[in-house]
């Protein structure tokens, strides 16, 4: 008896055990306990209607003090839902408060001003990674809890090649030779020198004059965020850019941009964040994991974490799931699954950029079930020499992308760009099929690969196939 009893402790200590390391090697059993930490926010039934505090619909008068009312009473009530009914509404920045739901319905549309005047006075926001004083963004809130964007309507940053875009300083986008931008001394290049001085951020003044534009949607420090259902078009740059905010919830939201810099979804050094069922057509990237740029990102130190991305639809882009190069505090826990992903002007399906200037961990970054149509670059890129470089030694690691169909993959299929000295580690490929590529890969200084089933213009590739020494730069299948 003595011996059955052990010969079940064994039984059971085996089977536990196997368990708990399939537990720790798959990834994805991480995932619900990652959403059970998302909880959406919610407001008391009360109702203000911004039509009651003077708002008019016809889009000709300025209603920015009708809603700043209606917020201000709902706040100080307790919280509820701001309701702009159907019509058009022009406004400068709306300041979201603590239990306010700002709710558009259907047949509404907030024309956001065009006048740089109207984003004053200066408030604390983080512009490209870099904190500093500058206009306000067109919704914006600051050390607020319990927020939401809700409805079916529409926030229109009118922007254009006649105002916001020309100052990128690029001629596609309505500059012209001898006006000012940012990319002038004084502007976005002070900025970043003044990063790397560590000048206070309270000194960092900009605004007027400095060409810096507003990004649309910017929770700062918030907990509890909502954003759900509207459409957001033609905006000054970044639209979506909650930073160092947790428990954001953007559910069901359409984005349609294709200025200079419009990515679609910016979580910067964000935890606990879930991004389902939107659509992304943007002039950049599509969603963009960020946490800060190069001293600045470093000295703050907030990675973005728990991100799980999940039925979205990316159409124009840089790149659909993006992390970096704004990346210098780091990220990890980054899970995408069941997307699609199809343009001729969308880039690459999966991105991760960053630099030696940047530094920072990137690591476990994880995709399931993605279907991409068309891509004109890359399906998979990760790389280690976006743009500048540094003394900062970036780390990349354990990468596993799984389920991804593509039938038009662009010029290359696989691209992998690390140091000699800091190669990209552990990247796992299972059941990936990229047709219709120039070039199977390219990899430079990858230490850990596996693969599983992945089948490049109809060949099978297998990882004794692509053995490297850290001399070898590029290998073409």
């Amino acid at each position: 008896m003595l011996k059955s009893f052990f010969k079940y402790v064994l039984l059971f200590v085996l089977v536990t055990g196997c368990a708990n390391l399939y537990a720790q090697t798959d990834p994805w059993s991480q995932l619900d306990d990652v959403l059970s930490k998302i909880k959406r926010p919610s407001f008391p039934k009360r109702i203000f209607f911004v039509k009651n505090y003077g708002a008019d619909a016809t889009g000709k008068k300025d209603c920015s003090a009708a809603i700043k009312a209606a917020i201000d009473a709902c706040h100080k009530a307790g919280g509820g839902r701001v309701i702009i009914p159907a019509g058009r509404y022009l406004t400068g920045p709306v300041y979201l408060k603590s239990n306010v739901n700002l709710h558009l319905e259907k047949g509404a549309t907030l024309l956001f001003s065009t006048k740089p005047d109207d984003y004053l006075p200066l408030v604390p926001t983080r512009w490209e990674g870099i904190e500093l004083m500058n206009y306000s963004p067109l919704i914006y809130a600051y050390n607020e809890k319990n927020i939401a964007i809700t409805g079916e309507g529409v926030l229109d940053g009118q922007a254009t090649t006649q105002n916001w875009w020309p100052w990128k300083g690029k001629k596609e986008y309505g500059f012209k030779a001898g006006s000012a931008s940012q990319v002038d001394k004084g502007n976005r290049p002070a900025l970043f020198a003044m990063a790397e001085k560590d000048v206070p951020m309270a000194e960092r003044r900009f605004g007027n004059g400095f060409y810096l534009r507003p990004q649309f949607v910017q929770p700062y420090k918030c907990n509890n965020v909502l954003i759900e259902g509207v459409r957001i078009i033609n905006s000054p740059m970044w639209i979506l850019n909650p930073v160092l905010c947790n428990n954001v919830t953007i559910n069901k939201v359409t984005v349609e941009s294709e200025g200079p810099n419009t990515d679609g979804c910016d979580p910067e050094s964000c935890k606990n964040v879930l991004i389902k069922d939107c659509y992304f057509n943007t002039g950049d990237d599509c969603i963009a994991l960020k946490s800060g740029r190069n001293r600045d990102g470093r000295r703050i130190g907030i990675p973005c974490e728990n991100v799980i991305i999940q039925g979205c639809t990316m159409a124009n882009g840089h790149g659909g799931v993006v992390i970096g190069s704004e990346i210098s505090g780091g990220a990890k826990n980054i899970f995408a699954e069941n997307c699609t992903m199809n343009s001729p002007e969308l880039d690459r399906a999966l991105r991760i950029k960053t630099s030696s200037a940047r530094g920072g961990i990137i690591e476990n970054i994880y995709m399931r079930n993605i279907k991409v149509g068309q891509v004109k670059q890359e399906a998979i890129l990760v790389t280690m020499f976006y743009e500048d470089t540094g003394n900062y030694m970036p780390l990349i690691k354990n990468i596993e992308v799984s389920n991804m169909q593509v039938e038009n993959g662009g010029n290359t299929g696989v691209v992998i760009e690390g140091y000699k000295e800091q190669p990209v580690q552990n990247l796992k490929l299972t059941n990936v099929t990229i047709n219709n590529v120039k070039k199977a890969y390219n990899i430079a200084n990858l230490k850990g690969l596996q693969l599983k089933n992945v089948v490049v213009n109809g060949t099978r590739l297998s990882t004794d196939q692509i053995k490297m020494t850290d001399e070898e730069k590029n290998l073409n299948y």
